[in-house]
């Protein structure tokens, strides 16, 4: 009798002892995964699946990169050599506590992301609904510029004026809208076209238009994707009876937005997609994070490269010159030069590229200032030819 007790007291005791087993395999074989990780993700496995970025620098990517690395291979070796044995006494000694403390976390994973639902959070280019200008939800688009109305933001210490008119696009003022009727420049992009942080006269679409004397549209929409940018052109060019030329931008550090489904976009084949519902966690981990898998990126440089085809024919098709801008900020790297060939010279897209002075940025921001857009503006004017345009609008007159 004795000896059943002792033989069920000691099967009785195991279980913690079984537990704690488990838990501190569970936790060296996390450890490992992360040491692994981190050396295995070397400068060159990084570079194929971090893209270039608009808001930082590469030098500056590269040394995130580093501290990911470091800081992974660090947690990786606490977890496995000092939280291990600590972790594992503490589920020994109490195992229905650890277990609430694991189901809690769970619980408040999955409340967060219900909670970040509800919210409605917008795509990471519309995170702020009172940003100017400012942005209404479109179902096609999946937003657009709130239009007849003028906007006063102070950017990097000046008062800035976005007027925009009845259709949505960025005027001199209000009321002075664009005539559909005239020989039109028509501007295709986003915050960079658009004229962030200058004023209409040293926007890009403005200075152009100083220059060749031909009115400009300027139909960009901050935080647009390349397809997205297309699909406005789409809706909006059939409204001007003599389009001169349709001018649309390129930037390698902006191709990542291109990669997001969670606004309406573009499958292989131009195929229209609605917004995808995505975790929200895992959406803001991403702006943390931006980890593309190959496919992805591939993916990405197909939808891209056929937009601008699409763009080129939709151009000729209205009897109006195409042309693709590629301001390029300082030397350019790699991948920068990788993107650009697969997307524009495999897809045999008239482009021009503009080599800029890296310190030509707003302060406190990375977008063109006047002198940067002063010089986008005189390359687009001379790969158009003033010629050109002179015959082009006599013949439309």
């Amino acid at each position: 009798m004795n000896l059943s007790r002792s033989a069920s007291a000691r099967a009785h005791l195991s279980r913690p002892a079984v537990a704690r087993l488990i838990v501190e395999v569970l936790l060296c074989i996390v450890g490992a995964a992360l040491v692994a990780c981190a050396l295995i993700a070397n400068q060159r496995h990084l570079d194929q699946h971090i893209l270039p970025s608009f808001l930082l620098s590469r030098l500056w990517i590269v040394r995130l990169e580093w501290i990911g690395r470091i800081v992974s291979i660090a947690l990786g070796l606490s977890l496995a050599l000092a939280w291990r044995p600590r972790v594992g006494r503490f589920v020994e000694r109490s195992p229905a506590l650890a277990l609430r403390i694991v189901v809690a976390g769970l619980l408040a994973l999955a409340a967060s992301d219900l909670v970040l639902t509800r919210l409605e959070l917008r795509p990471a280019e519309w995170l702020f609904p009172d940003e100017e200008p400012l942005r209404r939800s479109d179902p096609q688009l999946g937003w657009t510029l709130v239009s007849s109305r003028i906007g006063r933001p102070t950017i990097g210490g000046r008062p800035i004026e976005y007027a925009i008119d009845a259709n949505g696009y960025r005027v001199r003022r209000v009321d002075e809208a664009v005539d559909p009727n005239r020989p039109t420049l028509l501007f295709s992009g986003e915050s960079v076209m658009f004229g962030e942080g200058l004023t209409w006269e040293e926007s890009i679409p403005g200075q152009v238009s100083a220059l060749v004397g031909v009115q400009s549209a300027n139909l960009a929409v901050h935080g647009f994707a390349t397809d997205q940018a297309y699909m406005r052109l789409t809706a909006e060019v059939a409204r001007f009876r003599q389009p001169v030329a349709i001018v649309s931008l390129f930037m390698p550090t902006l191709f990542g937005r291109n990669l997001n489904d969670d606004r309406p976009h573009f499958a292989p084949g131009l195929v229209w997609r609605p917004g995808e519902p995505r975790s929200r966690v895992r959406a803001l981990l991403q702006l943390f994070v931006p980890y593309r898998s190959h496919e992805a990126i591939e993916r990405g440089i197909v939808v891209t490269r056929e937009v601008f085809r699409a763009t080129c024919d939709l151009a000729r098709a209205h009897r109006a010159m195409p042309l693709v801008v590629v301001p390029q900020f300082g030397p350019e790297e790699r991948l920068e030069q990788t993107l650009r060939h697969r997307i524009l010279d495999e897809g045999h897209v008239p482009y021009v590229t503009i080599e800029i002075d890296p310190t030509w940025r707003l302060p406190w921001d990375r977008h063109p200032d006047p002198r940067a857009a002063r010089a986008i503006a005189n390359a687009i004017a001379a790969r158009l030819g003033h010629s050109t345009l002179k015959t082009q609008n006599s013949n439309n007159d």
